[in-house]
């Protein structure tokens, strides 16, 4: 809770347009590099949220299907950009883990 704060603190007095809870993210990332937290800190909490993960995407599928009259026109668009993002974002963290993978394998 500290580092979401933190990040709400951040995006509060910096005006970037960076979400808050990337700026929280971050600063955890940071913390647990640095090894100010450790990982055996957070272990319970983060299981519980990844347990709970799929219950957080059920507002956006709410609200896509009230707003279902207004996508109803343009759903192509959003479906390509939607399996190109994903694709990207898979590739990106795939690359981002392998590096903190053998980095870790150096050690």
């Amino acid at each position: 809770m500290v580092f979401a704060f933190v990040g709400e603190l951040l995006h509060y007095f910096i005006p970037l347009p960076i979400p808050a809870s990337i700026y929280g993210i971050v600063l955890l990332f940071l913390a647990l590099e640095l090894k100010v937290v450790k990982v055996s800190d957070i272990e319970q909490t983060s299981s519980f949220l990844i347990a709970i993960m799929p219950l957080m995407f059920l507002p956006p599928a709410v609200g896509v299907i009230e707003s279902w009259d207004l996508i109803q026109g343009a759903w192509l668009p959003y479906v390509v950009v939607t399996v190109v993002s994903t694709v990207v974002v898979m590739a990106v963290s795939g690359r981002v883990t392998q590096r903190i993978i053998r980095k870790g394998g150096r050690k």
